[in-house]
């Protein structure tokens, strides 16, 4: 039985379409301070243990992934490869920068994008 249906396509691309840019917000938002402050970001990256060069090469990554996964997801035909970029991005940092030590409120938060980020993969593509 369906209790709600947006039958007005307008509407529904338009709310799709307002909920991924949401989503993305704070993927976005991570971007530019990567990049403008590379040295330091790789610094930091070092600290958690992880040798200097990989570092680099892990922050790279990350900007890639930031930048394709924000695009693909936002505006791609089908948003599954923009997903999972961002869950390439989100998992290793959760557990990179928030597990040890516990940083609990940016595991949970960190969680309920990973959750929306699958939620949005496993949906069928209007």
């Amino acid at each position: 039985m369906k209790i709600f249906s947006l039958k007005n396509k307008f509407i529904y691309t338009s709310l799709d379409f307002f909920a991924r840019v949401s989503i993305s917000a704070i993927f976005i938002s991570a971007i530019p301070d990567k990049v403008t402050n590379f040295a330091k970001t790789v610094e930091y990256i070092s600290s958690k243990g992880i040798p200097y060069p990989i570092a680099s090469i892990l922050l790279v990554g990350a900007v890639i992934c930031l930048t394709l996964g924000t695009g693909f997801f936002i505006f791609g035909k089908d948003q599954k490869i923009g997903t999972v970029f961002l869950l390439l991005f989100l998992i290793p940092t959760t557990i990179i920068f928030h597990l040890f030590p516990l940083h609990i409120k940016a595991v949970l938060i960190n969680l309920g994008f990973t959750g929306g980020l699958i939620i949005s993969a496993l949906r069928d593509s209007k």
